[in-house]
Parts: structure tokens; sequence; C-alpha cells
């Protein structure tokens, strides 16, 4: 049978000349709640209203699909009519409606957000309006209008949100029966009394004022940095010239995580997503590819990799997942032979890093130390062989042995279960604590320490050794 959808719009009066044809059509009328202000638009007609299922749901989620159920099933009877308030776009429980039924009909009406947005006067012509339930799905946008805000925990979850995108001292209005005040988002459940005709509208300051700022805006300032009559010093950069850059950056990055250093992390991480930026809008500049691409590319890839969340693999534990991971990148990257795995490895890599990953590759095919003693057992011969190469004074031999002893080196140690690069960078971390305090006590001491010898050196970093771990 035949469903209408009404959209009785946010008061009285607001209905239609096409809906008041429908509902005198004699359709059976079911009405979502009969708490809306609109719902007096239905004053003298035998409506059936929904309120009931709103206390015998858990959360909006079951609701929705409540209230679907009750108007489909009514329609295997007869012609129904459904009525909401707002708009029927607005409403989830229309949305599902439409999907499953073929023969509905929409009669709309004037809708919460437009209604919002009219009464805030709102200047943006893209304005996003969303329910105070669904506010965990919006996204940044130049404008929004918040309908739905009709209790204090709905209020607080659009405050939230809402200080993310916009900044907890952003202008806004709140609008309700009594009209419309002007407030800091932070204030949105602070208000004295919620309803069904509740909301909140705000919208981004310029750009240069604004309080909050996404990604989209940080491609947009790296654009006009680069943009004629922008800075002399960005317009001239090019891929190649900044490359360095994000090596530095991201080094700075994993120093900040290294220290714990929370404030630190989030400017580091900043500067990261600023390089990213400057390579995407250069590219963008030249036709290559645009910030959209870049980050639908990346998802895609993530989606793609995690088949045991978003498809049919399996993973019980973290190697399993990891398994997977690298079996899906292997195909994604068209990667037949154990070869080609290794060749990707990038030649940028700090050597001792690309030496691990280099190693770990090559021994998926089976080309790796039987064991750590045997590892051991070729760091010693290696070993030997760079000391003979330096008593017969051959430099190339000795360079070609020094590179064979360092990748055993890294050999045994990745056997060990280390993370050789950060292993190294301990090592040498420690190592300069030790020689900075072993100097502290000698100068205190009034030595020379560029007249010490091999075992004066020794006995002053076992002095800083007892030192430190005092300290």
């Amino acid at each position: 049978m035949k469903i209408t959808l009404i959209g009785l719009g946010v008061q009285e009066g607001d209905l239609s000349a096409r809906a008041e044809a429908a509902l005198k059509s004699g359709a059976k009328i079911f009405a979502r709640t009969s708490k809306a202000p609109a719902f007096a638009s239905l004053n003298g007609y035998d409506v059936r209203t929904l309120d009931g299922l709103f206390e015998s749901s858990r959360n909006f989620d079951t609701l929705n699909k409540k209230l679907a159920k009750a108007v489909l099933d009514a329609s295997k009877q007869g012609d129904v009519v459904y009525c909401v308030d707002g708009a029927v776009c607005e409403d989830t429980a229309c949305r599902m409606i439409l999907s499953r039924h073929k023969d509905t009909l929409v009669i709309d009406g004037v809708s919460k957000a437009a209604h919002i947005s009219s009464l805030a006067r709102l200047k943006s012509a893209r304005v996003t309006g969303i329910s105070a339930y669904d506010i965990g799905n919006l996204k940044s946008s130049p404008a929004v209008a918040v309908y739905d805000m009709d209790d204090f925990y709905a209020a607080s979850e659009v405050k939230i949100k809402l200080s993310d995108l916009f900044g907890e001292e952003a202008e806004c209005a709140f609008v309700s029966s009594e009209g419309v005040k002007k407030i800091k988002v932070y204030e949105i459940d602070r208000m004295k009394h919620y309803d069904m005709s509740c909301g909140v509208a705000v919208e981004e300051a310029d750009f240069l004022h604004k309080q909050r700022y996404d990604y989209a805006d940080l491609v947009h300032m790296v654009e006009l940095l680069r943009a004629p009559g922008g800075c002399p010093w960005d317009r001239a950069q090019t891929n190649e010239s900044i490359r360095i850059n994000m090596i530095e950056e991201a080094y700075e990055l994993v120093d900040a995580v290294n220290k714990d250093d929370d404030d630190m992390i989030e400017e580091e991480t900043g500067d990261v997503l600023l390089q990213a930026a400057f390579h995407t809008v250069m590219k963008g500049e030249q036709g290559a590819f645009t910030a959209e691409d870049v980050t639908t590319r990346v998802v895609k890839k993530l989606i793609f990799r995690h088949s045991h969340i978003f498809g049919k693999d399996k993973a019980k534990d973290e190697a399993d997942a990891l398994g997977v991971w690298e079996k899906n990148k292997r195909e994604e990257k068209h990667q037949s032979t154990f070869g080609e795995t290794v060749a990707a490895v990038p030649s940028g890599f700090p050597s001792c890093m690309r030496a691990q990953k280099v190693q770990k590759r090559a021994a998926k095919a089976g080309l790796d130390y039987l064991s750590s003693v045997s590892a051991a057992e070729q760091l010693s011969q290696d070993a030997q062989n760079c000391v003979n190469a330096l008593v017969k004074q051959d430099k190339q031999a000795a360079e070609r042995a020094c590179g064979e002893l360092l990748f055993t080196a890294v050999g045994l140690c990745r056997l060990a279960g280390a993370d050789c690069e950060q292993a190294l960078a301990d090592a040498t971390e420690q190592f300069s604590k030790k020689f900075i305090k072993a100097e502290e006590i000698a100068i205190s001491q009034g030595k020379n320490v560029s007249d010490f010898t091999e075992l004066d050196w020794k006995w002053y970093l076992m002095q800083a050794e007892n030192a430190l771990k005092k300290d």
C-alpha cells in the first residue's frame, strides 16, 4: 500500500495545502511525536502518535528502527500517512522507509535546520544541518545548524563537537521557543531549559581569525603562501628543495615521543603535516594529484590492508594481523617475488634501519642465520677480517669488512628481538651522557682530558657510570 511522508515544519501553520489534502485522504495517520510544536497542525485529525516507542527504546538507533517498522507494518493493511516535525529528509526513520518501500510519496515541510539558520541570521550559503543525536558524524563545515537538542545530554555532546570544530570561545546562536540568544559555544549545555524547539547555529570566522583549523585549512594556507603576492621563500620551493625538511621534522617528532612531551608531540606532528601539505600543494600545481587524492589513497589503503577487519581474512593476534598486512601489501604493490620486496626497501632509510628491513624480508624467503649463535660466530669472523685488512693497510678491504661487520651486527641484534635503529640510538645517548659526565669529573679534579690515555678514560668513564647510576 501507499505511504505518504509529511514534514510538518517547525511550528503550527507550516502545514502545506498538499499535506492537508493527504491528511484528508482517508489513510491511517501516524505522527512521530506529539511533543513537537508543529504537532499542533494535526489538531482535528485522527492521529496515532508513536510517543510510546521513545520510552521503550534503549537508544535512537533502536527507536528509528521501531518507528520505521511501525509505519511499514501498518502499510501492509492500507495506505498510511506518517508525519514528522521539520523536513522529511531530517528524519532517520523516514529515510529507512524510503529505502525499503517503493510506493512512497514525500510532502516536505520547513526544515528545522533552515528555521534555525534563518533565526540565527547565518551569513554562509553552505550550512550543514544535523540532529543533536547525530552530532558525532559532523565533519568540518563553514556553518552548522543543530536541531533536536532536547535535553542536557544532547547539549553536552553538541558543545564538545562544536568546540572541537569551531573553538569553545566561538560565538553561536541558541534557538528555542523563547527566541534567539547569543552565547559562546562553551555555554551550550548551561541553559536553564531544553526541549524539542531548542537548537544552535554557529559559523566560522574569516580565515585569519578562526579559532580552529583542519587539514584542508592547512593546505589552503600553503596555497596562499605560494600564490602570487605570497611569501617569496615559499613560492621558490620545489619538492626537491624541501625534501630534507620532512626527514628533519620526522626525527624531531620521534624525539618528542621519546621525551613523552605531549606539547612537543603536538607541535612536531603539525610540522610533519605541514611538510605533507607542502608537497601536496606543489604536486597539485603540477597537475599530478590533490590533497583529496592523497587522503583517499591512504584511507583506501588502510581498508584494503586491514582485510581481517573489513574483509574475509582472520587474525587472532598481533602476529596474524601483521601477516595479513604484509600479504595485502605485496598484492597491492604487485610483488610476486621476495626479491621485489627487498628492492622496495627505500634506499633513503638510515643504513641501520634499511639493513634490518632487508634482512627481515630476506628471512621470509628462508635466508637467515640458523640461530643467534651462528650470527655471533659470523660477527667474530667479520671482526677478524676487519683486523686483517687493517694490518695489511688495505683501505678498501677494511671499509668492505667494516660494512660486513656492521651488517652482521644488525642481524645478531635483530635475532635478539631488538629494534636496531633504536638500540644504537639508545647506546649512543648513553655513551654521550657518560662521556660528558666523565669530562666533568676530570675537570673538577683539575685534569686536562687532552692528555688522557686509554686507561685514564676507562677510569673516568667508570666513575661517570657510577655517578649516573646514583643520579
